[in-house]
This record gives C-alpha cells, structure tokens and sequence, in this order.
C-alpha cells in the first residue's frame, strides 16, 4: 500500500495549485449536492453528505460554496448526476478505477475511453479490475497525534480492521459500511481528521520505474482534468528513489 499512500502524497501537492483547487472544490460542490439530494440536507441525518462535507473541508474548501452546494439541493436547482465506475488499465498494465458522475452517460463513456486510449490505457468491461480491490472506508490522521501503539489501540476500540503508520502519519481502514461509526469514535479520542472517505484499497499492487510513472500520472491527470470524473484510484507501487525523482 505504500505506493498508494505516496500517490496521495503527490495529489494533495498538486492540490495547492490554484487551477487545480478549484476543479477540486467543484467535484466536492457536485458531491454535496448529489448527496444532499438523495438523502436528508441536515449532514447529521445523512452520512453520506457527512462525509462529503468533511472531506471538502479537509481539503480548505470554504463554508459558502458547502453551503451553496447544499442549497442547490434543496432548491432543486442540481443536475440530475448519475454515478458511474469505468475500469480499465493503464500503462504497464496498472489498474485503474474511474468514478464519475454525469448527466450525459455517453459523453463520459466516449471521452473516458478517449483519454485512456490516448494514453497508453485501455477502457475494459466492469469487474475487469475491481476484483484487485477492496471497498473501505479510509480514515487519515498526521503523526503529530500520537505513535503507531496509541493509533492502532484506537482504531481497535473503534472497530477498525487495520492501521498503517509511518513518519508522514496513519491511515486507518475500516468496513465501507462502518465509516461513519468508526470515524466518530476515533474523532472523541484522536480529535479530528485529515480525511474521512470510501476508498478502493488495493489488493496486490504493479511495481514501475520512472518512465513508466510518468505514463501512469499523464493518464491519470488527464483523466482527472475531465469535469466528470470525481476520482482516480490505481494499484501502482514505486520505491522511494522513483518517487523523489518524480
């Protein structure tokens, strides 16, 4: 998982950069509101707008555009989004998991299969790699709360299923379905969050060197670039001098 992990070291740096935030903060808002729609508008009766609201605010999104993002919902003024995973793989025979939201499914289908194509990928049928992850709720916490025996002693009395520590912090994973229960535990003993969110956890991971890190980012920020897509997940592994090379 160390690959993985290092990925969203790379995506949390390229978030500070402007152009990029602010694609962020729309794929959030279109979150919100998707699931402010489909459930209740109050975060505290809804746990998936819970946790949409708490990651946007991991991310320094501001309370107007959560707020704004909520109204349109009640308003009824959101787009009807349909949700939609596509998998394929990408260079090197990485796997890839695009999850996207749309109110044209043939427009996402096409550019999707487009970018992949163009970037050294291939669009495969669903379940062609879904079967290399599993589905978990994912729960971030920075070093400075405590060593990995405090963590993991945490986690366990939360319910968690497993913990990984190192110097940059822990990451804790738990049944996609205890999420919401697990993250509020933790919350009462560690404080709050980095992050909270449903991830696709990789089972067994693809090593690659640097030319073919470099093939895996392009798609994956051309993919990312597409206002319909929300997010990217791929089962890459590179070592240390891969990654502080790129």
């Amino acid at each position: 998982m160390a690959g993985h992990s290092k990925w969203a070291n790379i995506q949390h740096r390229k978030g500070r950069q402007d152009a990029v935030r602010a694609k962020l903060f729309s794929k959030f808002s279109k979150e919100i509101t998707v699931a402010a729609k489909m459930g209740d508008p109050d975060p505290d009766k809804n746990p998936r707008l819970r946790l949409a609201i708490k990651e946007a605010k991991s991310q320094s999104m501001p309370k107007d555009n959560i707020e704004r993002a909520i109204k349109k919902a009640i308003g009824g003024d959101g787009d009807n989004y349909e949700e939609i995973r596509y998998e394929g793989y990408g260079p090197n025979g990485v796997a890839v998991i695009v999850e996207a939201m749309t109110d044209n499914r043939n427009r996402t289908a096409s550019n999707v299969r487009s970018t992949f194509t163009k970037n050294g990928g291939n669009l495969g049928e669903t379940g062609s790699v879904a079967f290399m992850f599993e589905r978990k709720g994912e729960i971030v916490y920075p070093a400075s709360v405590g060593d990995a025996d405090t963590v993991m002693m945490a986690a366990i009395e939360a319910g968690a299923e497993d913990v990984e520590s190192s110097d940059e912090g822990h990451v804790v994973y738990c049944a996609d379905s205890d999420l919401g229960e697990v993250s509020a535990a933790l919350e009462e003993v560690l404080g709050e969050s980095d992050s909270t969110k449903l991830v696709w956890k990789p089972g067994n991971t693809t090593e690659l060197d640097l030319d073919a890190m470099r093939s895996l980012m392009k798609l994956v920020d051309a993919l990312e670039d597409d206002d319909d897509v929300q997010r990217v997940t791929t089962n890459f592994e590179a070592s240390d001098e891969v990654m502080a090379q790129l």
